[in-house]
């Protein structure tokens, strides 16, 4: 086992394999710790594929518009594995006048960012997606919007790490940081002490606990979202959909079957093995909110359900970059439920950051210190 590297990346989802790969790629030495026995356990494995530009905060849209027309189009080439990128566009449906209220901001927003997003009515809608019910009456319709798979993509990225010498280490987990001559470098895990130059703390809500030990807190929240798969179908529609109040979302897969992520207002866990689980209550809940969108699917057989946990952050975006109070130390976390779409190009940037180059796109809206008090 090597235990020292020019980097030390904590988190082995999308956005640490991500970075590991970019870094490799230019010639850094890597290590990755993950807690878990699995790779990309986290929040990686447990989201709805959106790669979407619509509906984010002005500050995160330029890093989605980058990765959208930049980075995705040729990941699976670059990845030398299909990540079942499509690119054809989003629905964010809405039902009532105050949902088309929140859609209308949402867009205003965007298009002043410069994003191809529009209006349309109910009949709009379904001539786009003629699988929609007549329950919605208008939505945001963004056409560069699309999705992907993010188990493919994290495998991909993880897989062209470890081709290129990034090392890997599972069952680890972080119980401190150590500074060593007023610098980040010791990354503690229950096991072993590893040594970097630099430490990326990419491990989503467990981030918040591990960047505590050297006093750093960023104020976030561990929110349980739900997901469900279904037998394959029929080809349907192509375009991600999502919602104004974001009770769901989801996407139809090349396999056939759909994917939905959604919300019910419960949290349950599985006490036999500590993962978290919908229930007998909760997936129901999902679902009825489902077949009030697209009614053709009230007899989709629904093959697994499963849990997961978003790092929201306060104010709704990602903290990313150095934190100047802790030399060496780079934070990549509270990505919100935003990260997947976003994880080329955060990947891409936290390696500049980690190697002290110029960075493709300025980060200094995610900077820690933006929570700091004015004095």
């Amino acid at each position: 086992m090597r235990k020292t590297a020019d980097v030390i990346i904590i988190g082995s989802g999308v956005i640490g394999c991500a970075t590991a790969y970019e870094l490799a790629k230019k010639g850094t030495s890597v290590i990755v710790l993950d807690k878990d026995e699995s790779i990309g356990n986290g929040g990686s494995s447990r989201n709805g594929g959106g790669v979407r530009q619509s509906g984010r905060d002005p500050r995160e849209l330029p890093l989605a518009m980058y990765a959208v027309e930049h980075l995705w189009p040729h990941l699976s080439e670059e990845l030398g594995i299909d990540v079942e990128y499509h690119k054809e566009g989003n629905l964010r449906l809405g039902k009532t006048e105050h949902h088309m209220e929140i859609l209308q901001g949402l867009t205003d927003r965007a298009v002043a960012c410069g994003l191809d997003v529009h209006m349309i009515d109910g009949k709009e809608v379904r001539a786009i997606n003629p699988y929609l019910s007549d329950e919605v009456i208008g939505a945001s319709w963004c056409p560069t919007d699309g999705h992907a798979n993010p188990l493919v993509t994290t495998l991909g990225y993880y897989r062209e790490a470890r081709k290129r010498g990034v090392q890997f280490y599972t069952g680890e987990e972080v119980v401190e940081l150590q500074m060593v001559r007023g610098k980040a470098r010791r990354v503690v895990t229950r096991n072993n002490v590893f040594e970097g130059d630099k430490i990326i703390v990419a491990a989503g809500y467990a981030s918040r606990a591990i960047l505590g030990t050297v006093g750093i807190d960023i104020p976030m929240s561990n929110d349980l979202i739900e997901a469900l798969v279904t037998e394959a179908e029929p080809q349907m529609f192509p375009q991600m959909l999502g919602t104004a109040d974001a009770d769901f979302y989801g996407h139809q897969t090349d396999h056939g079957s759909f994917v939905f992520g959604g919300a019910s207002g419960y949290e349950t866990v599985n006490k036999d093995n500590g993962h978290n689980m919908t229930s007998s209550i909760t997936a129901p809940c999902i679902c009825r909110g489902i077949m009030k969108y697209i009614p053709k699917l009230a007899d989709a057989k629904i093959v697994r359900t499963w849990a997961g946990y978003e790092d929201v952050c306060i104010d709704g975006v990602p903290v990313l970059g150095a934190i100047d109070e802790v030399p060496g130390l780079i934070t990549a976390c509270a990505f919100t439920g935003h990260g997947f779409g976003i994880s080329p190009i955060v990947g891409k940037l936290l390696a500049e950051v980690a190697r002290e180059e110029a960075t493709t796109l300025d980060i200094s809206a995610f900077r820690y210190d933006r929570f700091h008090a004015v004095i």
